[in-house]
């Protein structure tokens, strides 16, 4: 009795308006980025993929260079190891396991490194994708903007190519300014 008095309660007040209400699905405008789309998508990604590859493409060619390298000391190995002397089989056994050693170490370093410049790229890239939507989002009036996690949202919502739109309008001024 007493709980049935205290919902019939609850349902009186709200409905005369006497609790705070949020504001209303009809006054609430929604935004959705597909923040996937918009990582790849946007020419900064390029431009960082871009400084990336230079950055270590000299390296890369390295770590080839030694494997090409490596891949001749055991042909070398696997064709003249019966007439090679026992001593000089012994000692190309030897320098083909050093460089072996050397290439894992170098290709150690190149993976670190490598992940370690993605990461900051990647962390700029991610800053500057949400002040473009915080920009966006303000400037258009929105009142929430989400991303990851939709299960679905309507081409009413999406403002994922206006946010492309946006960074592609930044990296063409960034650009005209660096001439």
């Amino acid at each position: 009795m007493k709980k049935s008095l205290s919902v019939l309660l609850m349902v009186g007040v709200a409905s005369f308006g006497w609790l705070p209400t949020a504001v209303s699905a009809a006054e609430l405008r929604i935004g959705f980025v597909n923040a996937a789309k918009v990582l790849e998508e946007a020419p900064q990604a390029k431009e960082a993929r871009d400084r990336l590859e230079k950055e270590f493409a000299p390296r890369d060619k390295e770590l080839v260079s030694q494997q090409q390298e490596l891949k001749k000391m055991e042909e070398k190995l696997a064709r003249d190891g019966a007439i090679l002397s026992e001593t000089e089989q012994r000692k190309l056994e030897r320098e083909i396991l050093n460089t072996k050693r050397e290439i894992k170490r170098a290709q150690d370093e190149f993976r670190e490194d490598f992940n370690i410049r993605r990461n900051e790229e990647f962390g700029k890239l991610q800053r500057r994708v949400y002040e473009a939507i915080v920009a966006l989002a303000k400037q258009e009036k929105y009142d929430v903007i989400i991303s990851d996690g939709v299960l679905f949202a309507s081409e009413r919502v999406d403002m994922t190519d206006k946010v492309l739109e946006r960074l592609r309008s930044e990296a063409k001024r960034e650009a005209s300014g660096k001439k």
